[in-house]
């Protein structure tokens, strides 16, 4: 390889790493939104039916805006660390499991 092709072979492999890592942390926000947007219609749902009382429903959509404040934190500087990915996944399984006790602890609206 000539001597003038290495660093725009270099320049070249670094953008397309560089793409590839916007791609996963966009996919990867887009993952999380979804998520919200599923659990927060689980919550709707549980209301309708009666499964969760107002009490409830103001305790589950309270963790739910906890953790949109945390998803606002972690993509505050346009990337999403290994760390902070786990973290919204753990929050996340929490509050869906949360949904699940509460829709299904025999309580009942009304």
């Amino acid at each position: 390889m000539t001597h003038w092709l290495q660093p725009l072979t270099a320049a070249a492999l670094g953008l397309t790493l560089f793409a590839a890592q916007a791609q996963a942390g966009d996919l990867q926000s887009q993952r999380m939104d979804n998520r919200q947007a599923r659990q927060s219609h689980r919550i709707d749902q549980g209301v309708e039916s009666g499964q969760i009382t107002p009490v409830e429903q103001a305790r589950l959509e309270q963790q739910q805006r906890h953790i949109n404040r945390l998803e606002g934190r972690t993509e505050a500087d346009g990337q999403v660390t290994g760390k902070e990915a786990v973290r919204m996944e753990k929050a996340q399984d929490r509050a869906s499991h949360k949904i699940r006790r509460t829709k299904h602890n025999r309580r009942t609206a009304g």
